[in-house]
């Protein structure tokens, strides 16, 4: 694993007087420089907005103005969330020119805090796939390996992260799209509780099941990007007592097919949690078997509906792919959309009553570590020798949780080859104790 510099790290290191915004902004902007022709992680690069905004925090901070752990900080955000006078791309030709008019919310609420924004991170385009391939601009490439996928969809905003091109990132999640990429990379990821971080000005997927969220290096720098954006107070969070922690491992539906790599790295983990005084016990959530197809029912109309006045003026500037699985989304009736919005409410009673039992739910992120470029098809299981489709596996840990809207983080693991996630989930509006349970379980399994 990276040894990555954090924004608590960083922002001990500004208020007393040890480096300033300039100096870790440069760094970034070094960063990219020497990893973003390689990794392709950055639709477009800021440095000079950067700059000005970074001598501004330290103007400000010189002054005796303290705006909290954010303030001077290098951030990043996903080419889907608006920035003033910049292109919001999408990592489509059909929004080439779209030049957003103002900030987004969750933009306005990083600058209030005194974040330097240093740019906008490559997608699979449209948010609409988990590997980052689909992209005008080109794949976003593994940070250490250029021949694997980075995850997606916010590919770009986990390199970023990975590599120190900026210190924390926004990406957006609507089926695993922050999670995916954060355990591919090996970086902490968080997808809040449905509805916590504003969706105005971020180009949507699902209005229903889209979350904005925080991609960093550490649980306490994802807390403090969270706390942003959700227009809290910066707090430290302080992690629970790990006696006393009650965590489900959950099995059934995610048992199999998992790479023999990622059992491995998640029973250490389990085992390491349970050595240290959690209570680990086990759970399956029953009712999965239609889980892909609520999920498509709900998110392919919806896309569709926005995406038809745009495909109708721009289609043949969509990638192929992406353009296709909107479309099919118009072949999806009513009825079919209808009962799939009640199966969500079901789907949220199963989780709800698992958490009953539980603190938090455990499982792997990702079946699998980050597949190769260009793979469409894998077998993870040599007992299961039939291959899968990588979108479908790439999906399957994560997506319920967008339906069920419960706030999940994954967390990296440590290993020697590719990284490896472990997944925690929490209650509905209860991201704060998820990051507390977080921040313990971080504790314990880093080793």
């Amino acid at each position: 694993m990276r040894n990555r510099q954090t924004i608590r790290a960083a922002a001990h290191a500004l208020r007393h007087g040890e480096t300033t915004s300039v100096a870790l902004t440069e760094a970034c902007l070094a960063a990219i420089v020497a990893h973003n022709a390689a990794t392709n992680a950055f639709i477009l690069v800021d440095a000079d907005g950067a700059r000005e905004a970074a001598r501004a925090a330290d103007a400000s901070r010189a002054r005796g103005v303290d705006r909290g752990p954010l303030d001077g900080i290098p951030l990043s955000l996903k080419d889907l969330i608006d920035v003033a006078r910049q292109p919001t791309t999408a990592a489509s030709r059909a929004l080439a020119h779209r030049v957003a008019r103002t900030d987004a919310p969750v933009t306005a609420r990083l600058r209030a805090a005194g974040a330097v924004l240093v740019g906008k991170t490559n997608l699979h385009e449209f948010a609409l796939g988990t590997t980052s391939e689909d992209s005008a601009w080109g794949p976003v490439r593994h940070p250490d390996d250029p021949g694997r996928s980075a995850g997606g969809s916010s590919g770009g905003s986990a390199v970023a992260v990975a590599t120190g091109m900026s210190l924390a990132s926004i990406g957006t999640d609507t089926g695993g799209s922050i999670r995916i990429p954060s355990a591919a990379c090996g970086v902490v990821g968080l997808k809040p509780s449905l509805g916590e971080v504003p969706t105005e000005g971020v180009i949507p997927l699902s209005r229903t099941l889209d979350h904005v969220g925080p991609l960093a290096a550490s649980v306490q720098d994802a807390a403090w990007v969270w706390q942003a954006i959700t227009g809290r107070p910066f707090e430290v969070v302080e992690p629970v007592a790990a006696a006393g922690l009650t965590l489900a491992r959950i099995g059934g539906w995610y048992d199999a097919p998992v790479a023999p790599e990622v059992r491995a790295a998640t029973d250490a983990a389990v085992a390491a949690l349970g050595a240290a005084g959690v209570a680990i016990t086990r759970a399956e959530l029953p009712g999965l078997e239609t889980l892909r197809q609520t999920y498509v029912d709900l998110v392919l109309p919806e896309a569709a509906w926005w995406h038809a006045p745009l495909i109708e003026a721009r289609g043949d500037d969509y990638t192929p792919r992406v353009r296709e699985r909107i479309e099919s989304g118009r072949a999806i009736p009513a009825t079919r959309y209808l009962a799939a919005l009640d199966h969500r409410a079901a789907l949220t009673g199963i989780v709800n009553a698992a958490l009953g039992r539980a603190d938090a739910l455990l499982l792997p992120t990702l079946p699998m570590v980050a597949p190769r470029l260009g793979e469409e098809m894998l077998v993870l299981d040599p007992a299961r020798p039939e291959p899968e489709a990588v979108r479908a596996l790439m999906l399957k840990h994560t997506q319920l949780f967008n339906i069920t809207g419960h706030p999940a983080v994954s967390l990296p693991l440590p290993v020697a080859g590719l990284p490896i996630g472990l997944q925690i989930v929490g209650r509905r509006q209860r991201t704060r104790d998820l990051l507390a349970i977080a921040a313990a379980c971080e504790k314990i399994v880093a080793g």
